[in-house]
């Protein structure tokens, strides 16, 4: 991947994993395995921000599911 110019910044996307893990990933790339698209693109800022605002319990979900806080999908 070419470093960024400041006429062409990166853009990210947000991932997700299975344990509803969040990282944000380079848009032009394939997500990792075991990671899938959350459904926000943006700045580095912005997924950020997108995070930190859905992503309010940092707890995986099998720990949350085996402690009964959160229904099975």
């Amino acid at each position: 991947m070419q470093p960024a110019t400041p006429e062409e910044p990166v853009r990210y996307k947000v991932v997700v994993n299975d344990e509803e893990q969040y990282s944000i990933w380079p848009a032009a790339q394939a997500n990792p395995p075991g990671w899938r698209d959350a459904g926000k693109e943006g700045s580095e800022e912005e997924c950020l921000a997108y995070i930190e605002a859905v992503w309010t319990d940092m707890r995986p979900l099998s720990l949350r599911r085996q402690m009964g806080e959160s229904p099975a999908p």
